[in-house]
């Protein structure tokens, strides 16, 4: 029904995680009736964004600079670590208002069946980290509540047993199987209060 330039653009979108056939073709119409200099613009900052954001050296968060904000404020408790699966659990975490601590990007959790091992996940880079920091430390793994999450939670405690740090978790009246990024913030800063030993 559609002009081949139209279909190919609704191909494109429906790419995209969480759109389905229709609201990729409702953007792709949309689009027909935007100026072109407003779709130019976007097809600018799509563009920009994928040349212009990397990785942060430190804890892996997105970032425009070699090293991202977090990471370089000095305000905040180097000390204190929060490992995260994905970078949009640090937006979620920074949405609370009440952490000040730094993060650590993980890239994922362990996951046998998807065929991802510890050597995947941006583990080697969590180690260094702490072994540079002086004084006490502590990691609080913020991994959601499932086999995976649990899995991963319980070998970074294995391999953090031996640098003399303090591993707790977040306190899970969080529901099973919900991601971090989908908590409301209170909930969230609760959990995060009330983190446990592990």
């Amino acid at each position: 029904m559609y002009p081949n330039a139209l279909l190919n653009v609704i191909d494109h979108l429906k790419k995209f995680d969480g759109m389905g056939e229709k609201s990729a073709e409702r953007m792709a119409l949309q689009l027909i009736e935007k100026p072109l200099e407003e779709v130019e613009q976007l097809s600018n900052s799509i563009l920009e964004l994928k040349q212009k954001i990397t990785r942060c050296k430190n804890c892996g968060y997105i970032s425009e600079t070699e090293e991202c904000s977090i990471c370089s404020n000095k305000n905040r408790n180097d000390n204190l670590i929060c490992v995260v699966e994905e970078y949009k659990s640090v937006v979620t975490f920074e949405k609370t208002g009440n952490y000040d601590g730094k993060y650590h990007v993980l890239n994922g959790v362990i996951s046998p069946i998807d065929g991802i091992t510890p050597d995947d996940l941006n583990i080697d880079s969590l180690i260094k980290r702490i072994d540079s920091i002086n004084g006490d430390k502590e990691v609080i793994i913020a991994l959601k509540p499932s086999i995976e999450g649990e899995t991963t939670t319980l070998y970074l405690k294995k391999i953090l047993e031996g640098h003399n740090t303090k591993v707790s978790r977040l306190s899970y009246g969080i529901p099973m199987g919900v991601e971090i990024d989908y908590l409301d913030s209170i909930t969230l800063d609760r959990a995060l209060k009330d983190r446990k030993d592990i």
